[in-house]
């Protein structure tokens, strides 16, 4: 199965006029089942605002907490995953569909000073407050990839301009033949292994309730290993 996941930034809006080839499904982050109504998943967090929440048609189906956040868990929780929907939801799609590709559109993190935000107008850059789980976008997104990998599934970004992704530049011809970069096989499962030692797992998911169990320079010390399995240099951090 080949996924097309989109987000929110104005780009997004173009993927209204693409074709359904090559991907077999349409996964839409929060308000982006806007953009075509042919979205086969939608998913939101709990505190999603009602009026903007996707209704379910024929064929379809929306996804929250109750699903996600087991999911996600799986793959070691958000304070080692990065919590952002962005993310979540690729570890929701990994979990419950077992893609080949998840090729991702209008999720880049990446918010300009002035000028829209998102292509329904300006919106909060969530990724950008300051959390626990999200002190380096590029490690996160470098974490997806390589555990994406170890399922035959590769990560790609279709988007164009700046990014806090880290996934291979493709274009929607590259999707069918997309194959998984695995990094540094040995490396990565060092830094499972010492995500296990710091046991940082909060099954409900909210981990901001329980904000005196973490250690910022341990997750520092995470995020450069991610970084490393996969070749890439210490980049932005949040």
């Amino acid at each position: 199965m080949r996924i097309l996941m989109l987000g929110s930034a104005p780009m997004a809006a173009s993927a209204a006029t693409w074709p359904r080839e090559p991907f077999d499904l349409v996964l839409a982050i929060n308000n982006a089942w806007r953009i075509r109504p042919d979205w086969d998943v939608a998913i939101h967090p709990y505190d999603f605002p009602q009026d903007r929440q996707a209704v379910a048609g024929v064929g379809q189906r929306v996804v929250t907490e109750e699903e996600f956040v087991p999911a996600q868990n799986d793959y070691g929780g958000f304070v080692y995953a990065g919590a952002t929907m962005a993310f979540t939801a690729a570890y929701w799609a990994l979990h419950a569909l077992k893609p080949s590709v998840i090729a991702v559109y209008g999720c880049d993190m990446h918010y300009p000073k002035s000028g829209p935000t998102h292509f329904y107008g300006t919106g909060t850059p969530d990724p950008l407050r300051q959390d626990v789980t999200l002190r380096c976008l590029e490690a996160k997104a470098a974490r997806l990839m390589l555990l994406a990998a170890r399922q035959d599934c590769a990560m790609l970004n279709l988007s164009s301009g700046p990014s806090r992704l880290v996934f291979p530049r493709a274009r929607q011809s590259d999707v069918a033949g997309a194959v998984p970069f695995a990094g540094n096989g040995a490396a990565v499962k060092a830094a499972l292994r010492f995500e296990a030692e710091l046991g940082y797992v909060v099954p409900s998911g909210r981990y901001w309730e329980e904000p005196g169990r973490f250690d910022v320079a341990a997750l520092d010390r995470l995020d450069a290993m991610w970084l490393a399995a996969a070749a890439l240099p210490l980049r932005q951090t949040a």
